[in-house]
């Protein structure tokens, strides 16, 4: 199973183990990593589970489409690294992938 590092804005860590397959929202939602909220229950219809991805990583989740795109506009200090990790399906080939947060969902 893929472990996925989960950094809070203020640099804690919280190295979880998230089946593949599963969402990056729900991986930490399961495992109650605090900076992901997912309100809406990974619909991307909401925008709380913004992260960052570290270029390094961004080939691994690939592209956002139009809707995550739109939901993006929504969150709290987007850049170029902005996705929203209810839309970013978990692969083997993400162990040991960083997932940086934002100071704030709201």
């Amino acid at each position: 199973m893929p472990k996925i590092i989960y950094v809070e804005h203020n640099g804690t860590e919280h190295e979880v183990e998230v089946p593949t397959g599963t969402s990056l929202m729900q991986g930490a939602v399961n495992q109650m990593v605090p900076g992901i909220e997912g309100d809406c229950g990974g619909l991307c219809a909401c925008g709380t589970c913004h992260v960052y991805i570290p270029t390094e990583s961004s080939e691994l989740c690939g592209a956002p489409d139009e809707l995550e795109q739109g939901m993006l506009e929504f969150a709290f200090d987007v850049n170029e690294s902005s996705r929203l990790s209810c839309q970013i399906a978990v692969t083997e080939a993400m162990d040991g992938m960083r997932v940086l947060m934002p100071a704030r969902q709201y």
